[in-house]
């Protein structure tokens, strides 16, 4: 293990954190009601080898930072195959209650248990996904939570970029708690869910329980529209579609019942086109140029979870003003506060699905790096087990970011890690959504059925030889490495090209572009996502430091560079 030496390492946001009640935001922006109970604070923590639930809690930790983290004041690392049991107890408020409480968890790496006034109420097993529990039946007039939490690195479960032997590309891990706990009350019959299809004219918006033949109602014109059993045609009388450059979000309320609540939608369209016999992506059924950014999602005062949202604002804020309009959320699932800034801001996501299996640098780097790009992947992670959970979190992951407008293209597989089967994979992927560009395999190991061409390309000049049959996606380039004095994670330097002079560094960063990326916009590239949004640990290669208080570009250049490929687009798209 590395020793860590970042101890000093912080965001310009780790001073405006709340000590008492962190992430105090309501954490579902997709599905508000106006009942929340911050659960987030300074919890309990007893650290076990056995599963049995202790008797006594000898530290604190600060949640809904993750274990691992300088935040949550357990800053070390948890040998693997060990239990945490995290407690923390409360009481309802006066006014709170209504019929039935719900407890929610953002998100617990990676397998847990819950326990709610001594009851076993239930398990639940990965890392990036939310989860609740009706504790309505268990409630008493002082309530304890305990969450027995274990850490599973076996590869079974998706684990992202974590890795116990941190290093390169591979960064600290945590586990435990790492997005917020709360709690809601509501009516028996709740809505319990909403699902929003929406196009370029309208949304088809259905609620899951409530009452049959609610109403909704649009807060900006007042619109009203009657749901015919538990859907609405929803047809805006001003259309205002959405896109980076106009991020036009329509809000409304739906009433079911004793029940209200709050979401939004946007009108917006990803599809396939040709423009003079060349396949492009399109938005809105306008040839457009997804210019994006590489996004990790790391922090070193949190790690998987920045000291406020304004962390997450300033990375998507500070992208805009480079002149990117695209992030490629890397193998990681953010809270829903992340996807609700990038819907308001004006922000495509490229999301990743988290990766699990076992990872080989040699066959699955090395090799497809110098020379073998494809390769026969049936017979590849053929575990069954392993194979189920990634689909089943494939399929959650989904559901889970459906309704988001700013979520325009998935990520199947990611430079062959635990890849399998991709066509079918594809079909699977398809069949649960067929409104998002899919991407089956980033980088190589490609196979027959793909929406894209999707390739990385390091270590030599991004060439293209013609048009493709598909829309061509350069989805990992540049990763140009830059280390700025006091603003470093520790002394190893991980990145594709190495600058000493930060002149030299810009100088090659405009040459990429100007003189590899610009022409090959007339060849097909629809996306470019360069590597990547700030430093990582080791990698070197953001064009921010990790602490984000240091950009390495220039603003002003940068944009007006970029500026050029959108017009390029235009030109070569007869626009």
């Amino acid at each position: 293990m590395k020793e860590k030496i970042y101890e000093s390492l912080t965001t310009p946001f780790y001073d405006e954190i709340n000590g008492d009640m962190p992430w105090n935001e309501y954490p579902r922006p997709s599905m508000r009601r106006d009942s929340f109970l911050c659960l987030n604070g300074e919890w309990g923590l007893e650290i076990s080898d056995s599963e049995d639930i202790p008797s006594a809690f000898s530290e604190r930790v600060l949640v809904p930072f993750p274990l691992g983290s300088m935040l949550s004041g357990i800053n070390r690392q948890i040998p693997e195959g060990r239990v945490a049991f995290f407690k923390r107890s409360f009481t309802i408020p006066e006014g709170f209650m209504k019929e039935r409480v719900i407890l929610h968890f953002g998100a617990v790496d990676t397998l847990c248990t819950l326990y709610f006034n001594g009851k076993r109420v239930l398990s639940h097993a990965g890392g990036y996904l939310p989860f609740s529990a009706d504790v309505t039946d268990y409630l008493c007039e002082e309530n304890e939570i305990i969450l027995a939490v274990r850490n599973d690195m076996s590869g079974a479960y998706p684990y992202g970029k974590k890795k116990v032997k941190r290093g390169g590309m591979w960064y600290t891990p945590t586990f435990g708690i790492w997005q917020t706990v709360w709690a809601e009350s509501v009516c028996r019959s709740a809505i319990s869910g909403l699902k929003i299809k929406s196009g370029l004219t309208g949304a088809e918006i259905e609620y899951l329980g409530g009452e049959e033949g609610a109403t909704l109602t649009l807060k900006d014109s007042g619109e009203s529209f009657t749901a015919i059993g538990r859907r609405f045609i929803i047809e805006p009388a001003d259309k205002r579609l959405w896109s980076p450059e106009s991020p036009n979000l329509y809000y409304f309320t739906i009433s079911s019942g004793e029940d209200t609540v709050e979401s939004y939608f946007a009108l917006r369209k990803i599809g396939i086109k040709s423009f003079n016999g060349v396949k492009r992506l399109t938005l809105n059924g306008e040839a457009y140029l997804f210019n994006g950014l590489l996004d990790q999602g790391y922090y070193p005062d949190g790690i998987f979870l920045p000291a406020t949202p304004r962390g997450y604002e300033n990375d998507i804020l500070t992208a805009k003003r480079l002149g990117f309009n695209t992030l490629r959320k890397h193998i990681k699932i953010e809270p829903e506060i992340f996807y609700h800034l990038c819907d308001r801001l004006g922000m495509v996501v490229f999301q990743d699905f988290v990766n699990n299996g076992k990872y080989s640098f040699f066959f699955d780097t090395a090799l497809p790096t110098v020379f073998m790009k494809s390769f026969p992947d049936r017979i590849l992670h053929r575990d069954k087990e392993t194979r189920r959970i990634f689909k089943d979190h494939a399929a959650a992951t989904v559901e889970h970011l459906y309704n988001f407008p700013c979520v325009l293209y998935y990520t199947i597989f990611n430079e062959g890690w635990g890849q399998f089967s991709a066509d079918e994979n594809y079909e699977f992927i398809k069949g649960l959504d067929d409104t998002r560009i899919i991407d089956a395999t980033s980088g190589w190991f490609q196979r027959k059925k793909s929406d894209v061409d999707s390739r990385h390309v390091y270590f030599k000049p991004v060439k293209v030889k013609g048009p493709s049959d598909r829309p061509i996606v350069i989805s990992e380039f540049g990763g140009y490495s830059h280390r700025v004095t006091g603003h470093l994670f520790g002394s190893d330097n991980y990145g594709y090209k190495i600058f000493d002079d930060i002149n030299e560094f810009r100088a090659a960063f405009k040459r990429l572009y100007g003189e590899e990326i610009l022409p090959l916009i007339s060849k097909g590239v629809s996306a470019l996502i360069y590597t990547q949004v700030s430093d990582v640990e080791d990698e070197t290669n953001g064009v921010m430091t990790y602490d984000r208080r240091v950009t390495k570009l220039d603003e002003g250049e940068c944009c007006s560079l970029m500026s050029l490929l959108y017009e390029k687009m235009k030109e070569v798209s007869g626009e």
